[in-house]
């Protein structure tokens, strides 16, 4: 039986974060989550809101004492090469504030989405990634970071075309290592292993690229199975 984790979550009412909330309830976990005021509706329902700004964590820090996880997913919603300067302000911003909350907090395990780096396009965004990467790093937290190069799931279904594709470079000896580290995840794939990664927390800095992710992900997924069945 997974021990009951008490976890701080940003971006609950997200693309991931919405998904996320009530597979960490299903599991038991007690999940308080930072929201604006404004936008308290849109979170699930099993979770706890707490109101605050993402961008200053002196706004939601006392919220954060006494929490063994602490899970970032603050971004700007569908990333492209013209939202340069807003990954700065937001996903820049928020990162650096949750790792420093977290770290002043004594979190035991920090949990980040990033990116798949290097890649071809997106350089802005892989590059404010790569500096939250090295302020968790440097900030002596345990901390699971995932890698997602492109989310599949509602709403997000055009690259399903890109599939064939992306066999055949796996296939071939040359562009395997890039197909497989630029791979393709569902959103079902990142709420499994984001869950897992809760509730086996990393005792340094664990990095899962696509290929661990969905290993990851799979892994949880029997391991639900197995639970139901008990």
């Amino acid at each position: 039986m997974t021990d009951v984790k008490r976890v701080f979550l940003t971006g609950g009412t997200g693309y991931i974060g919405s998904r996320l909330i009530p597979e960490l309830y299903a599991h038991g976990h007690e999940v308080h989550a930072l929201v604006r005021e404004r936008s308290r509706g849109k979170l699930p329902w099993n979770c706890t809101p707490v109101s605050g700004d993402a961008l200053n964590g002196e706004s939601y820090r006392h919220f954060v004492e006494g929490t063994d996880t602490f899970v970032h997913l603050v971004g700007v919603s569908h990333p492209s090469p013209a939202k340069a300067k807003q990954f700065r302000d937001i996903d820049l911003q928020g990162g650096l504030e949750a790792v420093r909350v977290a770290r002043e907090a004594g979190v035991a395990h920090f949990v980040y989405v990033s990116v798949a780096q290097p890649a071809p396009v997106m350089q802005s965004y892989q590059a404010v990634r790569a500096e939250c990467e090295r302020a968790i790093a440097g900030s002596g937290l345990a901390a699971t970071v995932l890698r997602p190069w492109y989310v599949l799931g509602p709403g997000h279904l055009w690259p399903y075309g890109l599939l064939p594709f992306y066999k055949v470079a796996e296939l071939i000896p040359q562009t395997r290592e890039s197909a497989l580290r630029l791979g393709l995840v569902t959103v079902q794939q990142m709420v499994r292993a984001l869950a897992r990664a809760v509730d086996q927390p990393s005792e340094s800095v664990r990095v899962l690229n696509v290929p661990d992710i969905r290993s990851f992900s799979d892994q949880r997924g029997e391991a639900a199975k197995n639970l139901a069945r008990r």
